[in-house]
């Protein structure tokens, strides 16, 4: 005790030893103890130094703790201790008074001891392991020394975990655990554990991840939250950013409808919270990483079919179109509602159906275009109105329609503000972003759809009174001119270039403006700075793309004159040279990268994103068309002749192969139609075929059962005409079976004479039953054998006699049948038994089909119920699962609360004992909270609270 209380700070003779040799002996201590106390207490002593001293900490006692953490398991305090220590030294804590240098000092200290410890992966599998046990004095520093070595050493931390069995199941249970501060801290675990590892992140999804944030996002309140949401949207971002697998699970799993609470915003949207508006900005990029143009097209077209059925987007222009939201939201809001249109018609259709809630109503569209062309708005929220209305006309030519619409004469409307007018307005006004804006908004108008720019040379602008309108494409080159700022020029002639690409109409009105090529020429031949550069190569690709796209309708202006103007003017290299500064642009190869418009600052917006795309495909083929001499072009245009005629047979032979394929198909199918049909007619035919079959046989027997009734009045001269309904065949088979009985009857007779002779002869013979005892068994055989003749022969007397009977009838009916009289009364009576026969036989048939009807019905709703009661038994053999599995967990809990009060008991009385021997010994007993008062304040309350639980 003694020595713990100079260690703790009690007063001690003699010099005071420093710290290192102090951490030495604590470290011995905890090496050489048998007692858990007093290794114990020299653990608690290491953590209270490893801050101060955390160097000679982390050198000397790593390996000492990490041994307490596998032999002392059963001590949940010590290993309590050990943690924290262990945390301590590892943890690189960014502390405020720290200068840089003391910062690096720490942080390189921490990866230090973070790979020491690191180098047996059986520690981190321990550590894992720990993070099983249930007490709080265990678990909390274990999931903060985790977190703390994932931040050092992330990428070897996650290779451990990756191949230790259950170790991502072992964090993930962290989530679950009742205790907030577990929770969240688990929370802030597994986001360094998903950061930039896909299979992390796809196992972590798999263990129901995407189930359980969600329900603690819509526990702590959604985007009216704490830190705990913002910590379970990082998460959330982590698992789906850049990773198609679980971004296509979050969708199967219907997690997307969940989304759309979280941005129900009231009325009154004042006074938002700063983590609120953290909050829902992660919301906002959720949505966005769903539905980002970097994913596959089918899986973004999925997830915004999604989002439109389940109301997300519907929700999102509501908060658009709302008054308070503030201006990050507002702008981020934007950003997400233009991915979540981009490219889906549905969508778009919805998005131009919006009405901002003003009097009177007005599109949203308008009402984004005023923000963009409106220079006091902040430069962020400008970009992402812009960015919108491209994604609102991105493969939408029915939107490109309209926008174009609101520019021609026709469809002007003065008393409204219309989308085309603002573009206008921004065009020309004196605002360099707003004319850049406009100028790449009314390009993405006119992007692949040829017929809006044939349209869009019919609008005429009135520039001033008296004076006659000018088309809007003139007015373009005017300003162009007239030498305006870089910015302006630059979103001009990308407008220009957008406009004039693969539209000769557009080309030859370009050119039909005497001023246009020579003003060009002048421009790309000049020697000018630096920031002239993007504008010389943007006039060299319009001026490129004049020859490309030219049908040499005008004749001052072909191909051929444009191509030796280049070359007398300008020169051929040295006009590709300046093409070739465009893709040299340092902002030109950042525009590439992504659709969504992102600057720094306003003087840095020169390029757009489809414009780069435009660029890229024409820079090759405009390089060719100027180096191409004229006997070369007419070799193209034969070639190219030769080519379309080529392609006009194919496309003949094409059409009549589509034809004959057509033809086929159809043909295929009628006799798909029609080899059903057979087979059906086959089946009718089988069953028809089997019901005469019965009918016949049911004829058969009722004609047999007439024939007998009738045989009796057949004449005996074998009359060859039909007697009584019968025919000639009949009687004679009839006759036939007379004969054969008579032939039994003489062979009967002809037996009988001989059984009498025999028996005769039996009675003459004498009667030896005394004399020879033998033959008495033979007398009886014969006697037997006598008896059975008899009978035999008196049956087939009585069957003789019936056959004679029988043979009577049927003559007397012959005879009387002669007459016509009696025939015809006989004849109408076998009709008439017929017809009731037959009735009968319908009856039976009815009550033939309505009895299998009956049972056919009867054996569904027996299937249906046996169908039930196999539901109903599993049903029950999972409820009885599942109450034996709670039956044993509550079993487990009662002996773990029953050890834990037997331990408890134990240490009391073990106390107690040595209290009361000290007191013998005569020493002064001191709690040992008395004793590390100044160092161990916090340990102390932890301590008494436990001891209190």
């Amino acid at each position: 005790m003694n020595f713990f209380r100079g260690v703790m700070g009690g007063q001690a003779a003699g010099p005071q030893p420093s710290g290192a040799e102090t951490i030495q002996k604590l470290c011995d201590r905890v090496a050489s103890s048998t007692l858990l106390e007093d290794r114990r207490d020299a653990v608690r002593a290491l953590k209270s130094l490893s801050k101060k001293y955390r160097m000679e900490v982390g050198t000397q006692a790593m390996d000492h703790l990490i041994n307490i953490l596998q032999t002392d398991r059963s001590d949940s305090e010590i290993l309590g201790y050990a943690l924290d220590t262990l945390y301590n030294i590892i943890c690189n804590d960014e502390e405020e008074e720290q200068d840089e240098n003391a910062q690096k000092l720490s942080d390189d200290l921490g990866a230090q001891f973070t790979e020491t410890f690191i180098q047996d992966p059986e520690h981190i599998t321990l550590l894992l392991t720990l993070l099983e046990e249930f007490d709080f004095h265990v678990r909390w520093p274990g999931v903060k020394l985790l977190t703390a070595l994932l931040k050092n050493q992330g990428v070897q931390l996650q290779g451990i975990i990756l191949v230790s069995p259950m170790g991502v199941s072992r964090l993930m249970d962290l989530l679950a655990d009742s205790r907030e501060v577990i929770r969240n801290d688990g929370l802030l675990l597994l986001q360094q554990l998903t950061k930039g590892n896909a299979a992390i992140q796809k196992i972590v999804a798999f263990e129901n991840a995407f189930e359980r944030l969600l329900d603690i996002i819509t526990e702590e309140g959604s985007s009216d939250g704490g830190i705990v949401v913002e910590d379970c949207l990082l998460l959330l971002l982590n698992l789906l950013k850049n990773n198609s697998s679980n971004q296509n699970f979050f969708k199967e799993g219907s997690y997307i409808q969940r989304m759309k609470p979280w941005f129900e915003v009231g009325d009154d949207n004042s006074g938002w919270s700063a983590q609120k508006v953290t909050n829902l900005h992660l919301m906002l990029q959720l949505v966005r990483v769903m539905v980002s143009p970097v994913n596959s097209p089918g899986a973004t077209a999925s997830c915004q079919k999604s989002m439109y059925q389940c109301g997300l987007l519907q929700q999102l222009c509501t908060i658009l179109m709302a008054t308070g939201v503030p201006a990050d939201i507002l702008t981020e809001t934007i950003n997400t509602v233009s991915e979540v249109i981009r490219g889906s018609q549905i969508n778009q259709d919805y998005f131009a159906s919006v009405n901002a809630p003003s009097n009177p109503p007005r599109p949203a569209i308008v009402v984004l275009l005023m923000s963009m062309v409106n220079e006091r708005q902040p430069f962020v929220l400008r970009c992402a109105v812009l960015y919108c209305f491209q994604c609102f006309l991105y493969k939408n030519q029915k939107g490109q329609g309209e926008i174009v619409a609101t520019l021609l004469p026709s469809t002007i409307d003065a008393n409204s503000i219309s989308a085309g007018q603002l573009l206008c307005g921004g065009l020309f006004s004196a605002d360099s972003l707003s004319n850049w804006c406009a100028a790449v908004a009314l390009a993405h108008a006119l992007q692949d759809n040829l017929n809006q720019k044939e349209q869009l040379l019919r609008v005429q602008l009135a520039t001033s009174l008296g004076k006659p309108p000018v088309s809007l494409l003139q007015q373009c080159t005017n300003i162009l001119s007239q030498g305006s700022k870089v910015q302006t020029r630059v979103g001009l002639l990308m407008l220009l270039c957008t406009w004039i690409s693969n539209c000769p109409i557009a080309v030859t009105h370009f050119l039909h403006n005497q001023e246009n090529v020579p003003f060009l020429t002048a421009q790309i031949s000049e020697n000018l700075g630096e920031d002239e550069r993007l504008v010389q190569g943007l006039c060299a690709l319009l001026l490129g793309i004049c020859i490309y796209y030219n049908d040499n309708s005008l004749e001052n202006y072909t191909k051929e004159k444009l191509k030796q103007l280049i070359e007398k003017r300008i020169g051929k290299e040295n006009f590709v040279e300046k093409l070739g500064f465009i893709t040299k642009h340092e902002l030109y190869s950042r525009a590439a990268q992504k659709p969504q418009p992102i600057f720094p600052s306003p003087e840095q917006m020169l390029f757009d994103h489809e414009f780069t795309k435009l660029v890229k495909e024409l820079e090759g083929v405009i390089t060719k068309a100027v180096h191409k001499s004229s006997e070369e072009e007419k070799k193209e245009e034969e070639v190219k002749k030769t080519l379309e005629q080529h392609d006009n047979i194919v496309t003949q032979y094409k059409e009549l192969i589509r034809e004959q394929d057509a033809q086929i198909q159809e043909l295929k199918e009628q006799v798909a139609s029609m080899t059903s049909q057979n087979e059906q007619l086959q089946t009718t035919i089988t069953q028809q075929l089997s019901q005469i079959q019965q009918h016949k046989d049911q004829y058969n027997i009722l004609k047999l059962k007439l024939g007998k009734e009738n045989q009796s009045q057949s004449n005996s001269q074998g009359d060859t005409s039909q007697v009584n309904g019968l025919q000639t065949e009949e009687l004679s088979q009839l006759r036939e079976e007379v004969e054969e009985l008579r032939k039994q009857h003489t062979l009967l007779q002809t037996q009988l004479g001989d059984k009498d002779a025999l028996i005769n002869t039996l009675r003459s013979a004498p009667v030896q039953s005394a004399e020879a005892p033998a033959g008495g068994p033979d007398h009886t055989e014969l006697l037997q054998e006598l008896e059975a003749l008899r009978g035999q022969v008196q049956s087939q007397s009585d069957e003789i006699t019936q056959l004679k009977t029988e043979r009577q009838d049927l003559l007397r009916r012959a005879e009387a049948g002669s007459s016509d009289t009696v025939s015809s009364s006989d004849g109408s009576l076998d009709s008439t038994k017929m017809a009731e026969l037959e009735s009968r036989l319908s009856q039976s048939s009815v009550l033939t089909e309505r009895l299998k009807e009956e049972a056919k019905s009867l054996s569904q709703r027996r299937a249906e119920l046996e169908q039930q009661l196999a539901s109903a038994t599993s049903t029950v053999a999972i409820l009885q699962a599942e109450k034996t599995k709670l039956q044993g967990e509550v079993q487990e809990s009662k002996k773990e609360q029953d050890d834990l009060l037997m331990l408890l008991a134990d240490q009391d009385h073990k106390i107690h004992s040595l209290k009361q021997r000290l007191k013998d010994l005569g020493e002064t007993v001191e709690d040992e909270d008395d004793l590390d008062a100044r160092d161990q304040t916090d340990d102390d309350e932890e301590e008494d609270d436990e001891d209190e639980d």
